[in-house]
Formats: C-alpha cells, sequence, structure tokens
C-alpha cells in the first residue's frame, strides 16, 4: 500500500493504521465524483462530467476493493469507455508498483509506483496510497479513490453510453442496500483484515468472533433468499462476493480467519459460484495472482514470503441458487 506525508513516501503505514492492537482503516482523500451532467456528487466538487475516453482506472487484482470496481467495468460494458492499469502482484517497499513492460504497466503516465500518481494530482499529498483509483484525463487528477463511490460512479452515470442499463442500486431497495452494507463492511469486508493486521490477542479474538457471527447470519439469509436483497442482485452481492471469494485461499490462513472455510457454508458456497459463473466475472478473478500478493508482500503477517500450493478450488462446479429459489 504504501504511504505519503507531505508528498514524501514513508515505510510504516501499517503502524499508522493500529491502534491498542486493532486494525483501523483510515478514510479515502479523493472524494469528487463523475455525473452524467458534470454537476457535483454527493461528495466533492463538480465538472466531472462522464464521457468516453476521459477516465482511466488504477487497481489491483488482489485487492476485493479494487475488484468491486473491475467487476462493475466488467457488467456495465464500459471497457472501452474507461481504461485500465493494474499494477504488479508484490507490494514491497515503494508501495503498489508497475512493470516496465507487459501486462502490469501505467498505460497512462509510464509511471514506476502508484505513490507517483498521487504526488502527479496532488504534489505535497498525505494519505495511504490506495487502490482503485479513478484518474480524470482531462483535469489531470484523481477523481476518487473510494471504491464504494466509484462502483456507484460506474453504474449510473456512463449510461447514456452503454447498452447494459442494470442498476444494481435500483432506487426502490437503496435503503435496505445500504442496510445490509454496513455490517458487511464492518465485520466481514474489513473484518478480515482487522483479524489478519491484529497486533494484540484481544483485537484479533474480537474481530475473529464479529467475523463468524457475520458470515453465520449472512448464511441464514441466504437460506432464506437469493441474494442479500432478496430476488434481485445488486451492488451488496458484488462487494460480498469480492471477500468471499478470496477467503478458502488467503484469509482461511494468511488471516487467521479459520474456523471454517466458505465452502463449509452451504449457502455462501453456492452463492459464490452463481455469481462467479455470471459471463464476465471469472476473467476478473486471478487467485495466483491474489495469493502472490498477500503471503509475499504482508512481510509483517507472513516473514518468509512463502506462498502456499493450495487449496484446491474449483469455482465452476455447479450451484444450486436457481432451482433453490424458482
Amino acid at each position: 500500500m504504501g504511504m505519503l506525508i507531505k508528498g514524501k513516501l514513508v515505510d510504516d503505514w501499517l503502524e499508522k493504521e493500529v491502534e491498542d492492537g486493532d486494525f483501523k482503516r483510515m478514510e479515502s482523500t479523493f472524494r469528487h465524483w463523475v455525473t452524467a451532467d458534470g454537476r457535483p456528487g454527493p461528495t466533492g466538487e463538480g465538472d466531472f462530467k462522464a464521457e468516453p475516453d476521459r477516465y482511466h482506472l488504477y487497481v489491483s487484482n488482489a485487492c476485493p476493493w479494487a475488484h468491486r470496481t473491475v467487476i462493475f467495468r466488467k457488467l456495465k460494458n464500459l471497457e472501452n469507455l474507461i481504461g485500465l492499469s493494474i499494477v504488479e502482484a508484490n507490494m514491497l517497499d515503494q508501495g503498489w508498483t508497475f512493470s516496465d513492460q507487459g501486462c502490469y504497466v501505467d498505460h497512462l503516465h509510464r509511471f514506476r509506483f502508484m505513490h507517483e500518481i498521487y504526488t502527479k494530482a496532488e504534489k505535497d499529498f498525505t494519505g495511504q496510497i490506495t487502490v482503485p483509483v479513478l484518474w480524470d484525463k482531462k483535469r489531470n487528477t484523481i477523481v476518487n479513490n473510494e471504491s464504494s463511490e466509484i462502483i456507484r460512479m460506474l453504474n449510473s452515470a456512463f449510461n447514456e453510453f452503454t447498452d447494459v442499463q442494470t442498476d444494481y442500486y435500483p432506487e426502490a431497495l437503496q435503503q435496505q442496500i445500504d442496510k445490509i452494507n454496513r455490517p458487511i463492511y464492518n465485520n466481514i469486508n474489513n473484518g478480515v483484515y482487522r483479524c489478519g493486521f491484529a497486533t494484540t490477542q484481544t483485537a484479533y479474538e474480537k474481530a475473529f468472533d464479529r467475523l463468524f457471527s457475520e458470515l453465520d447470519n449472512t448464511e441464514t439469509i441466504l437460506s432464506k433468499q437469493r441474494y442479500l436483497v432478496g430476488d434481485q442482485i445488486t451492488e451488496a452481492d458484488w462487494r460480498l462476493f469480492t471477500t468471499l471469494i478470496r477467503f478458502d485461499a488467503v484469509y482461511v490462513g494468511h488471516f487467521k480467519c479459520n474456523r471454517q472455510r466458505i465452502s463449509d457454508y452451504p449457502n455462501l458456497s453456492n452463492f459464490v459460484r452463481e455469481l462467479y459463473q455470471i459471463p464476465g466475472i471469472a476473467e476478473t478473478v486471478d487467485l495466483d495472482y491474489i495469493k502472490q500478493h498477500y503471503y509475499y508482500s504482508h512481510t509483517s503477517v507472513n516473514p518468509t514470503q512463502l506462498i502456499p500450493k493450495g487449496p484446491a478450488l474449483n469455482f465452476e462446479l455447479p450451484h444450486d441458487r436457481v432451482e433453490k429459489f424458482t
């Protein structure tokens, strides 16, 4: 990840996010919105109008937050409208890194490090160097680096330019989506990190208990309905999916989230397979890259940097979600 203080890179970013042994994620910094007409969104200033080939997305294939945005870019058929650059799997002293050539280059600026993107937008930037980042080529700055907001922009702002009009945040369901997003974010999406980056037994066990209590609750919800807010797939499902798809491969072992696997939950495991098998989604999942990043880059958690060969996972196996709820 990495962190900048007044434009200078520091190497103790994780220490700054741990308080009394508990991992506390910092807030995202850039909060402008791309809107269909360029008017201001819920936060930030305006003049970020949705236009073809104006915006560029920076992501890591390992990061579940960035994965959300890649999924929405895919689902909404925005790949020809919004560019994409992917950082390398390994994240070490300089934070997120680009290659000189090949798949993991900065297609826009040809920078080597993600922190250069941040200082190009703001010379004296202070904060975490995170992905995803949505960049505006017209104003030459970062629009937003908060994944939950970027996916809502991708969901609707570019509808004029795509033939996919599916709404993953429909007005009639927004209150339900917001309500279920909160505990899933706090206890599952961020909960696995609070387990993995905890530095005291008490903080770890508290996060562990909250994580599996919420997974148990979500399993119950999905035993009664096909998706998190009913019979329609929404952003809430995709926000959960990006954590669940990594869980058995990484979080069980690396982050000590080992009470049970997602594959041990009948409804959660079938739910994951259904979403994975939606056309185009499998292309966004790279488990080898994901394992390489977590086990090799998090040296405070895994100082030997050994990468496990397993587990054997097959998300192409049949699921029961259609027959169960029709």
